[in-house]
């Protein structure tokens, strides 16, 4: 018998239908064809997905677990999430609520390479919270980009990253953009003696990818962001392991839809497949995520997992100066809070805003 690891899936359906249906993502999900066309019979015992349990939660919902062989996953992202979820994304009935990570999983994709410890260090934070803001809009020319880099730079804050739609267009391409742009933090940080990370948005194929990450290299740059869902999984497990030196955000666009349970997908998978921070939807925001989902993404971030690196939970998106206070109180001390559009309405005083925003973070557990 082979070496299986669980996934747990919501379903919706009629009561009488939960077991074929079962059965069938047990199918699905492993060999994609009828058992009685497969004469081999290891393949039958030790690969085909089977049903490990159902459960009634009530209101036509069901809860199902898998359990899928290991050896499908082979050492790729995106093989895994194939194996877990893959075809069975195009039933809108049906979710991927949890996976269980064996000690396997963890040796082969490693996590992050630096994680929340990793990134303190490098700015010598201690255990403090962390801050972050956004250089915002696209369309700006990469002059002006660097000017708002310097001015944000100049609050002393510890991340300021491109916002993700910022690309490699015409108004602003990658190879100008981004040394222009650390050029300008690195005169800040010059003034303000903290070490503040420039993270540009990396984009395009994986050739591509390449190139902008030797010129993040050769501009001393070591953290970058890309999107996952965007990019692919295999592409941020690249990374992780061929660009040790960079710690890696994750963007969360395309993350949503309910296909896969947020916290499952930041707090476990972004985390296992190299990560080093987990920008997600914070509650009482735009997007609408609940404090119980960020409370469950950030504990599955920081959770022991088999000697993994924790990931640094990054609540984002319609983020405020006055909410402060009251995230730190729900997020605790291992959290890297990121404010974008808030600061930027403050203009000529953005480095003023910043340096208060950074410092109600740095000061609030002294």
């Amino acid at each position: 018998m082979s070496a299986r690891f669980h996934t747990t899936y919501h379903i919706r359906c009629p009561a009488e239908e939960i077991e074929a249906r079962a059965r069938g993502i047990a199918v699905e999900q492993s060999v994609e064809m009828p058992l009685a066309a497969i004469e081999d019979a290891r393949i039958l015992e030790d690969i085909v997905g089977q049903v490990a349990g159902i459960t009634d939660l009530g209101n036509g919902v069901f809860e199902v677990r898998i359990a899928l062989a290991i050896a499908t996953v082979g050492e790729d992202a995106g093989q895994m999430l194939n194996m877990i979820l893959g075809n069975t994304s195009m039933h809108a009935c049906v979710s991927l609520v949890d996976v269980e990570i064996p000690p396997v999983f963890a040796a082969i994709f490693g996590g992050p390479r630096h994680g929340l410890d990793g990134l303190r260090a490098r700015l010598g934070a201690g255990r403090r919270p962390l801050t972050a803001t956004a250089i915002k809009p696209q369309g700006l020319p990469v002059p002006a980009l660097a000017d708002l880099g310097h001015r944000l730079a100049l609050g002393g804050l510890d991340f300021i990253k491109d916002d993700h739609s910022h690309a490699d267009q015409a108004f602003s391409p990658f190879v100008a953009r981004v040394p222009a742009i650390a050029a300008a933090v690195r005169r800040a940080v010059a003034l303000t003696g903290h070490p503040t990370r420039y993270v540009p948005m990396l984009c395009g194929d994986w050739g591509r990818m390449q190139a902008q990450l030797r010129l993040c290299r050769e501009c001393g740059i070591d953290t970058v962001m890309m999107a996952p869902m965007l990019s692919g999984v295999a592409t941020l497990q690249a990374i992780a392991r061929d660009w040790p030196e960079m710690a890696i955000l994750a963007h969360p666009s395309m993350t949503g839809g309910g296909q896969i349970a947020p916290d499952l997908l930041f707090g476990k998978l972004f985390r296992l497949w190299g990560a080093d921070a987990l920008i997600f939807a914070n509650f009482g925001g735009r997007f609408g995520f609940s404090g119980a989902m960020c409370r469950s993404l950030s504990d599955h971030a920081l959770a022991p997992l088999h000697g993994l690196r924790t990931s640094t939970p990054t609540p984002a998106g319609g983020m405020e100066l006055a909410r402060v206070p009251a995230l730190l109180d729900f997020f605790g001390r291992d959290v890297m809070l990121l404010i974008g559009g808030s600061l930027l309405l403050a203009k000529e005083r953005i480095p003023q805003e910043g340096a208060a925003f950074h410092r109600a973070v740095a000061t609030y557990f002294a």
